[in-house]
């Protein structure tokens, strides 16, 4: 099955440790979304990404190819279903080529919090890898 990552599981390191059977796949886009930073992390000492909806807007991110076993093991690591839901999502190739995906959105609403330099680092360099920036 196709999941969509963004934020800090883009890093394919990371993900090879918490769903070993994953296969980076492609640079994708969900349309009507846009990412937010909320909550606060102990462990990242401030926001972490999540998305809301909003019309207009894009998320940049990547597909990854995972087995049910890695679906179990990021169900666990985020906290599904009690502080994440688990959402079936449309989202597109470069190409312009619309996939069915699951990602994770928090399941509450929280306040928008601003992230740690380090944490938006993270995910700055996540997406450099990719070659989405």
């Amino acid at each position: 099955m196709k999941y969509f990552a963004y934020g800090p599981n883009l890093d394919k390191k990371q993900m090879k440790e918490r769903c070993p059977d994953n296969t980076p796949s492609f640079p994708a886009t969900l349309p009507n979304y846009k990412l937010v930073f909320v909550g606060w992390s102990r462990q990242y000492n401030g926001g972490v990404a999540s998305i809301q909806r909003n019309q207009g807007s894009k998320v940049p991110g990547g597909v990854y190819e995972i087995s049910d076993s890695d679906l179990r093991h990021l169900d666990r690591f985020e906290g599904y279903p009690n502080d994440h839901n688990r959402i079936k999502v449309i989202v597109f190739d470069e190409d312009g080529t619309a996939f069915e995906a699951i990602t994770y959105i928090k399941a509450r609403r929280e306040e928008e919090a601003k992230p740690s330099k380090e944490y938006a680092a993270l995910i700055y360099q996540c997406y450099k890898d990719w070659g989405i920036v």
